[in-house]
């Protein structure tokens, strides 16, 4: 791959993101395969060095955007002012903070202090993390209940507004009612992992929804290969929007930075063959075509 290639760029209100987003889940321990793979995530990331190769082979396509509730995990946070002050390259961080929406003054001050902390480590974009979300909709109003105060806090501490969104009718509820919600982020891959309603049903909301939308799990969580599940994705969604990566190595990184970009060139990605006790195989095509 070309170093001097960088991944295409979408805006949220004035703010230039990358389309593509660094995924955190199998850099912090939470596989959704089971706690043996979480284990080994968190062994091979104990550090913020060890971080390091992973956020550099991501800088060095351009994508820059990274998404986590990093505010919550101060090793992650490490590891991004490790890799930005070795490459000299600014990362930004789209936090996902866990907080107390209790409707009460003790809870609200407790947000309020976790909005601040998103803020002070850097993040320019506090979507509230979907669990917390999800106990202020009412479904029979069609509203998120008093999400209008912690759009306020995110606004008052600097950053852009948005909110995590697994539930599909969080992205409807928003734009029906027109909430400072500048980014929605909505669970959509091939596969209807985790998905509330079918993969059809959650195109046509992405489709029309009236800001950009940050996909997350493409690949299902390990669950489609990366070629399936990044070529569905990149081709079913707005040249707005965005999808979230998460890659265990740096190798990774770049496999799957060259198949997105084969996709939204409409090429066939450069890949080696995959491995196999017998590589001669007809089966597998001319060896020229993986080169």
């Amino acid at each position: 791959m070309d170093a001097c290639v960088q991944f295409p760029r979408t805006t949220v209100e004035n703010l230039s993101l990358s389309r593509m987003i660094i995924g955190t889940n199998w850099l912090l321990g939470w596989s959704h395969t089971g706690p043996a793979a979480d284990k080994m995530i968190r062994e091979r990331y104990s550090s913020a060095e060890s971080f390091y190769p992973v956020l550099k082979a991501f800088l060095d396509y351009g994508v820059d955007t990274i998404m986590a509730p990093a505010s919550q995990n101060e090793i992650l946070v490490d590891a991004i002012r490790y890799t930005e002050d070795k490459t000299g390259k600014k990362m930004i961080i789209v936090d996902t903070p866990i907080v107390n929406v209790a409707n009460n003054k003790k809870s609200r001050a407790e947000t309020e202090k976790i909005i601040k902390k998103s803020a002070e480590i850097g993040s320019s974009l506090c979507l509230l993390h979907h669990s917390s979300v999800e106990k202020l909709v009412n479904r029979q109003r069609e509203t998120i209940e008093r999400i209008s105060d912690y759009t306020y806090m995110i606004r008052e501490a600097g950053m852009i507004p948005g909110l995590s969104a697994h539930m599909p009718e969080i992205v409807v509820y928003c734009d029906a009612n027109n909430y400072d919600v500048q980014t929605y982020i909505q669970i959509y891959n091939c596969m209807g992992f985790m998905m509330q309603v079918e993969v059809e049903m959650v195109a046509g909301i992405i489709h029309n929804a009236k800001k950009s939308v940050m996909t997350i799990k493409p690949m299902a969580a390990g669950r489609c290969t990366p070629f399936v599940g990044l070529n569905f994705s990149w081709s079913t969604i707005r040249d707005c929007d965005m999808v979230t990566v998460g890659c265990h190595t740096a190798d990774e990184v770049y496999e799957d930075i060259e198949i997105s970009l084969a996709a939204l060139e409409r090429r066939t990605p450069k890949l080696g063959r995959r491995g196999s006790p017998n590589q001669n195989q007809s089966a597998f095509g001319a060896a020229e075509s993986h080169k």
